[in-house]
């Protein structure tokens, strides 16, 4: 399927592993030219280096916090392709925390990634975007944020109000021709539950796979494992494609049925 992205501009955050880089080699594959920025340049170029058609690929480092670094970076891509078509909010984490378990600097840390790693590319890009005749914004969010996890009290707190932003923006940046959507993610195999596993206590003899199906299995998760980066990264490219120009303010669990609710 032609998913029309042959020439448009798509930026990246947060590319250098996991869902974001698989957004990377996908979109490239599908013909776009692609910007994507992490705190690590070094690794970044690194985990991008051997993706096709490299030739259509910008790295920079930035922090999605820092408003002066993203300007940099969203005006070093549009010096580079000369135009902005879309953009793909994928930088964050999460905190592993109950109520009780979370201060107050980390209730606060955790809500400004979660807002300014979407206003802070948005701000910058935003002009570009509606200049732009297919302008888009997906955000990578989470089911946290319709189903609330205790053990993440903080993050899915942030989440809910990340989803309730981003029906607003798709509402009041209709008027410039923006659609804004949202994908929300469940369980996926990436670094952070990797890191996880290796973490496990010394006695836990279990490999990958027994621990995985038994978190899937322990979270509730319906097809009863975890999934994987290019499962989200085929959504998030549907969404930011012309061809998705009916659909905005709306989400897609990627979540392999662990929603609990309609």
């Amino acid at each position: 399927m032609d998913l029309q992205l042959d020439d448009r501009v798509i930026v990246v955050t947060g590319g250098s592993s996991g869902v974001g880089l698989a957004l990377v080699g996908d979109l490239l594959s599908a013909g776009a030219s692609v910007a994507t920025c992490a705190r690590d340049l070094e690794r970044l170029q690194a985990a991008t280096g051997s993706l096709p058609n490299a030739d259509r690929l910008l790295t920079h480092e930035c922090d999605v916090l820092d408003p002066a670094g993203v300007s940099s970076f969203i005006d070093a891509t549009v010096q580079r392709f000369g135009a902005l078509d879309g953009l793909i909010n994928n930088a964050g984490q999460s905190l592993m925390k109950r109520f009780d378990e979370t201060d107050t600097s980390e209730w606060m840390a955790e809500f400004e990634l979660k807002f300014s790693s979407v206003l802070n590319p948005l701000t910058a890009a935003r002009p570009h975007l509606a200049a732009s005749d297919a302008g888009v914004v997906v955000n990578i969010n989470a089911v946290l944020a319709r189903q609330p996890e205790p053990r993440l009290a903080a993050t899915s707190a942030a989440r809910a109000g990340l989803l309730n932003l981003t029906k607003t923006l798709s509402i009041d940046l209709a008027s410039e021709g923006i659609r804004v959507n949202s994908v929300l993610l469940g369980l996926i195999d990436t670094g952070q539950w990797r890191r996880r596993y290796d973490q496990r206590p010394a006695d836990d003899a279990r490999s990958w796979e027994e621990w995985s199906a038994d978190l899937a299995a322990d979270r509730g998760i319906a097809l009863g494992r975890l999934g994987v980066a290019a499962e989200v990264s085929f959504i998030a490219t549907m969404l930011v494609s012309p061809r998705a120009s009916y659909v905005t303010g709306t989400s897609i669990d990627v979540a392999g049925g662990v929603g609990r609710y309609v």
